[in-house]
Formats: structure tokens, sequence, C-alpha cells
């Protein structure tokens, strides 16, 4: 029987914040994509801010409405990393097959560890207690015998907790959580099995698969094996070399977007900066994309899908994700945030006969030649008209905001893969 944990960093990166200023002790704390700026979104909480109600998601002048004392704080990633990291050198203490999940996230498969004879709890527990005590931070920790009921269990009891989900037990645990706490299960896809009469997690792996691939195509069949328990997937080994699964960037901006000019600039900005990034990684070409949307009533929808070849271009990016917007968006309320995510890296471009290689490889010395310059002088020297039109969008450096990591950690609704 495998051995999964799965690993949760509690509050992180408010977590980080409070342990690095003492003064914080004991407050509501919250960390948000801008201080200054009342549109900003709150990132993260704190305990005592979540138990006052601030939520993930949240503008900064709702959270302060609700929550005057709130003490917030701007991000600093490049501490986030430099914890994250400490944390998983503990993990790798116990074995090579670390999977991360998004910065704060990650799964272990100790079937093999030799700690304290193989007992998953146990190690489970040493890990909780070593990353408390030796770095300061609190985890939760699922175990079980595969990665999405790993993940539940994490998400069981939080803060500072271990669960445990055995093939014993995993019925009475989960079958009576909502539908929605499945790993996958968005928005969309919720509402989609509560008209099949699908509320909980036993229904629906009670459910006729039949009927739900009817109903969600081939994710039916997928979400319907890992509410039964069947869900095989490996943990990856930890390769030395960062190896990322995706690059992508996300912006609230200042003001709510509400037409389809101001969504397709901020695209193609949010577009050039995961193509310099990924260039910047070392990877040649992209095969898949992903659109992340969230409107002011702050239902969030991420859809992804393949691009015709590979590519490395930023304007080829940036269509395809504006198709995604456009065939998924109507405009009956506003855009918040926007994030573009580009995934599935490859180096080979796979072009087909009947495509212009000529015209391919002149967008691409383009893209490189602006790059440079941009490099050199800032990347505000050299900007496309689209963007000159609002001295707004010329401000931004999109670039220094950016994401690392797994495609899953958000919650996608499965229609476009």
């Amino acid at each position: 029987m495998r051995k999964i944990l799965h690993i949760d960093l509690n509050s992180f990166y408010a977590s980080v914040e409070c342990l690095l200023d003492e003064s914080l002790f004991g407050k509501p704390v919250a960390v948000s994509g801008s201080v200054s700026n009342r549109h900003g979104v709150i990132l993260a909480k704190n305990q005592i801010a979540k138990e006052l109600g601030i939520k993930t998601g949240m503008t900064v002048y709702e959270a302060k409405k609700l929550a005057p004392d709130l003490i917030l704080r701007e991000t600093h990633h490049n501490l986030y990393i430099k914890y994250s990291k400490a944390v998983k050198a503990i993990f790798f203490e116990y074995t090579d097959y670390v999977e991360s999940f998004g910065i704060d996230e990650a799964w272990l498969d100790v079937t093999n560890s030799r700690k304290h004879g193989g007992d998953a709890y146990l190690i489970a527990e040493e890990i909780r207690n070593r990353v408390k005590d030796e770095i300061g931070l609190t985890v939760s920790i699922g175990v079980s015998f595969n990665k999405v009921f790993a993940k539940l269990g994490s998400d069981m009891k939080k803060p500072d907790a271990t669960t445990v989900i055995s093939y014993e037990n995993y019925k009475s645990k989960i079958y009576p959580l909502a539908v929605e706490n499945l790993l996958y299960v968005g928005r969309a896809t919720k509402n989609k099995l509560n008209k099949l009469n699908i509320h909980t997690i036993g229904d629906l792996a009670n459910a006729d698969e039949n009927l739900l691939v009817e109903h969600l195509g081939k994710w039916g069949s997928v979400l319907y094996g890992y509410a039964a328990g069947k869900d095989c997937a490996e943990v990856k080994k930890y390769l030395d070399k960062d190896e990322y699964k995706s690059i992508g960037n996300s912006i609230t901006f200042h003001r709510d977007l509400d037409n389809d000019l101001d969504v397709e600039t901020l695209i193609i900005l949010l577009s050039e900066s995961v193509c310099s990034r990924m260039k910047d990684y070392g990877y040649k070409y992209a095969r898949t994309v992903s659109l992340t949307f969230t409107d002011n009533l702050l239902n969030s929808t991420v859809r992804m899908k393949k691009l015709a070849h590979p590519t490395n271009i930023s304007s080829e990016v940036a269509d395809l994700a504006m198709k995604l917007f456009k065939d998924n968006f109507d405009w009956t309320l506003k855009i918040r945030l926007l994030g573009v995510a580009i995934s599935d890296f490859t180096t080979e471009d796979q072009l087909s006969f009947d495509e212009d290689m000529e015209k391919k490889e002149k967008k691409e010395k383009l893209e490189n030649a602006v790059e440079t310059l941009r490099k050199r002088f800032g990347r505000s020297a050299i900007n496309r008209a689209v963007v000159l039109r609002d001295e707004s969008f010329m401000e931004l450096d999109i670039k220094d905001s950016h994401s690392l990591g797994s495609l899953g950690k958000n919650k996608v609704d499965g229609e476009e893969f």
C-alpha cells in the first residue's frame, strides 16, 4: 500500500510576515497585492484575521471596512521562496519523492522511507513538529494511500494538525464532505454536479459513471475515480534542476475592467511577461495556455487549451487567451483579476508543413529584439501601441509579479485541456 503525505503550510505568506516581525504577534494580519490601493486584493491572512471574516480575494477596502484594525503587508516573494525551500529541505531528509503543488504545498511519497519503521503517521508528525521548531511555521498534513485523499486530509484540520485517511475510514471521513471539497471541482463543475443531485463526495462516488461522462465529458470519469479512491497518480521525484510545470502571472488592476479592449491590453502584457520568463528559465516553447479571470463578485474561472503548435511568441499566447476569455465571459459582471499561464514545455516547435516558417522566424526575432532592449533600458523602453492609450497600463511592470509551479494549484473546471 502506498503512503502519501500532503503538506500544506498554514497561511503561508501571512505566517512568514508574522515570523519576521514580532510586533504582529496576536494581531490580525493580511498580505495584499497593494496596501495603498484600496482595490488591491487580499492574498493571505493569518488565523486571527480569518476569524474576523477576512477572506482571500477580498479587496483591501472591503477587508479594512470589515476589520479596521487589520494590519496589511505587501508581498515579499523572495522571502516566501526562501522559507519554502527551507521547509522542503526537511522533506528531502525523508524521501526524494517530493512534488511541489505551488510554493506552500507539496506531496511526499514515503512508501519506502525507513524513518520510524515506515510508519507514515509518525513521519508526518515528526515533519510537522520539526517545521514548527526549526523554522517557526506550522503545517497541516494529510496522510493517505493516494494524492487526492492526502490533499483532502490536509484541508480537514487547520492549523497545525495531521489527519489520516485510510482504506478503513475514507468512506466515513470523506463521503459526507461537500463535493466542492474534492480537488479540481471548481464552481462550474460543482453547479453541474448539483443539478445531477450530486452534493457530496459520497454521492459522486456512488453515481453512474456513464451519466457523469454524458454531462462532464472525460472529466466526469476522472472525478468519479477520485471520489471512489482510485487515484493512482504518482508523486514525482524531485530533480536537482528546478523544473516548473507552468509559468504564470496574474494582476488585479486598480479598477474593475468593463470592456474587451482593457482585458486584451492586460492579456497582452501578461503574455509578454510569461513568455519572457519562460525564456529566462531556459524553456524554448509552450504547448498550453491557461487563462484565469475573477469577476467583481469574486467568482473565479480557469480555462486551458492547447495551442495549434508550440510557441514562444507572446502574441500567439495572447490571441488564444483572449479567445478563451470571449468564449467564457458575457460582461454581465466586471472583471477584477486576470491571469495568464503557459505550460507543457518542449524543445520542439513541431511546425506543420503548411505554416509559414519565415513569418514565424521574423516574429521570434522581433520579440527577442524587444526583450533585449527592455533588459538593457527597462521594460517601459518599448511598448505596444495598445498599451500607450492609457497611462495606467504603461506604469505596470507585470514581470516582477509572477508565479511558478503547477497549474493544478487552481481548481480547474475541466472543460478545456
